[in-house]
């Protein structure tokens, strides 16, 4: 089959790889429907996170069952199915305590599972899912090609911008600001809009993603950075700051620019994938009473609740999609998200 292989800064190829075949009897093979290029893929691609040697890549994909080991119950072939970016067991007691990104048995796409064997990398025809009763959820039906974009958001971004508003404590009434505004900080957006949220302040420097972000619900735009930007946003909320601020890039700088940003007492979310060194100034939590609350999204807890307002139209999380390519221009893809020719690319193999 064909996938994608990182082997190294800027170098991302299409390689033809074995197929892959079921190895325990807990597996399931999924046909990839659609998958896409994520925000976090791009700290190898930029050489921020070194690849010490060529490795499949890509953990955000949609597809159909095509064969499932003796032991899964839960799909079957032929199903079309949600998967998260990471596989999990949804049955250990970190899975069940809503931390599935921390399942004892579970892992990640494109790296070994807990026996050793190779959980396929998304962007590729053909994924080996370990821990498939757990890990993959089964849509009502085929979702139309329009769906497409929505429904593939729910393997990872929808539900990281949510995870951030959700950690936050984002509530009917909530003041906030979204630090970021790639797929996630966009979806973390609507995600509060949805929760409620009665003013969002996106921060953002690019007429398109704004343009999506007014579409999500931002009542305010915030171009500024740095104390220009802190100032901006304390002025939209009396000279305080809004209750909760959600960071969604995972820069030093992000992480700066949200603590200081949150009224005293408020919250910030966070779910950027850290890279460049954030750090928590504790003195200045402590003085100000400001909690923060995130990480790692376990996004598979989240997927039940927010597919049917995606099948049923009443949120447009695919809108993040500004991209569509054949697997064939993976290369392009990733350089249009590197360059910000496009906020996020959506890959049909």
């Amino acid at each position: 089959m064909r996938a994608t292989v990182i082997h190294g800064e800027r170098d991302v190829r299409l390689e033809e790889l074995p197929d892959p075949a079921i190895l325990t009897p807990r597996d399931a093979l999924v046909r990839v429907v659609a998958a896409c290029v994520c925000g976090s893929d791009l700290w190898s691609y930029r050489g921020v996170e070194k690849v010490r040697q060529p490795r499949p890549i890509g953990h955000e994909f949609i597809g159909v069952v095509e064969e499932v080991g003796a032991e899964v119950t839960d799909v079957t072939p032929g199903d079309f199915v949600i998967a998260p970016f990471y596989h999990c067991d949804n049955t250990c007691i970190n899975c069940r305590n809503g931390v599935s990104t921390s399942c004892q048995h579970g892992g990640w796409w494109g790296a070994p599972d807990r026996e050793g064997h190779l959980a396929s990398g998304a962007q590729g025809e053909r994924v080996r899912v370990p821990n498939a009763d757990g890990t993959l959820v089964v849509t009502p039906e085929h979702p139309s090609d329009d769906l497409i974009p929505g429904v593939l958001t729910l393997a990872d971004v929808m539900g990281t911008g949510h995870h951030a508003a959700v950690s936050a404590g984002v509530g009917p009434g909530s003041t906030v600001a979204v630090v970021g505004d790639g797929a996630v900080g966009l979806c973390a957006v609507l995600a509060a809009k949805r929760l409620g949220a009665s003013r969002i302040v996106a921060m953002s420097r690019h007429a398109d993603r704004q343009e999506i972000a007014r579409e999500f619900g931002a009542t305010d735009i915030v171009e500024e950075r740095g104390d220009e930007g802190v100032a901006r946003v304390k002025d939209l909320f009396d000279g305080i700051g809004p209750d909760c601020v959600l960071e969604c890039v995972g820069s030093k700088e992000s992480m700066d620019q949200a603590i200081r940003s949150v009224r005293p007492g408020g919250m910030v979310g966070y779910v950027g994938v850290p890279a460049g060194g954030p750090e928590l100034p504790v003195g200045r939590l402590f003085q100000s009473n400001v909690g923060v609350r995130g990480g790692v999204a376990p996004v598979r807890g989240y997927i039940e609740e927010l597919l049917p307002e995606v099948l049923s139209g009443a949120i447009n999380p695919g809108r993040v999609f500004d991209l569509q390519l054949p697997l064939a221009d993976v290369a392009e893809a990733y350089a249009a998200m590197d360059e910000r020719r496009a906020t996020k690319v959506l890959l049909r193999p």
